[in-house]
């Protein structure tokens, strides 16, 4: 498998494995971090933002390994989760969030925002995000909820509100 092959099999296959972890350990034991995320801020920064933290720290072990210890294949491993914490950070902190005042197209992230207005609203379903299937018993769920106009969004470069 050429590389660039492999990182682009490894960016796809991040969904799933980012989906089991933000179910079984930012939902599970690592609630202690990931509960910042949940309420509302009090600042710029939240626990929570510990966890990019990690795992950019591991992403760099793994591509050091891959440059420096012979274990070629690591490389394109390495930048198939770059490129995955890449698009997560732009859509989550930046698109849905509005941690950084950078203008996104709405209307385009419409179905991102709405999925991930839904887990905060619940506490639940949906964990992935690069693919935002919201099950069907939270879409009804929320269908029989009041319309909230942006739940999740803040005014670009200030702290949170939810």
């Amino acid at each position: 498998m050429s590389p660039a092959l492999l990182a682009v099999l490894v960016f796809l296959v991040m969904e799933p494995i980012t989906t089991l972890i933000h179910r079984a350990v930012m939902h599970g034991g690592g609630w202690g971090w990931h509960r910042s995320h949940h309420q509302p801020a009090t600042g710029r920064f939240e626990a929570n933002d510990l966890y990019p933290v990690v795992f950019a720290g591991l992403t760099i072990a793994v591509l050091c390994v891959g440059v420096f210890g012979g274990v070629s294949v690591l490389v394109p491993v390495g930048i198939g989760v770059t490129a995955y914490g890449a698009a997560y950070t732009l859509l989550h902190d930046v698109a849905i969030h509005r941690r950084l005042p950078i203008p996104m197209p709405r209307r385009l992230l419409e179905p991102w925002r709405r999925a991930h207005a839904v887990h905060h609203r619940f506490n639940d379903a949906p964990y992935g995000f690069l693919a935002p299937v919201v099950p069907r018993r939270l879409r009804d769920r929320d269908a029989r909820r009041p319309v909230v106009v942006d739940p999740v969004a803040r005014p670009m470069g200030q702290a949170r509100d939810r």
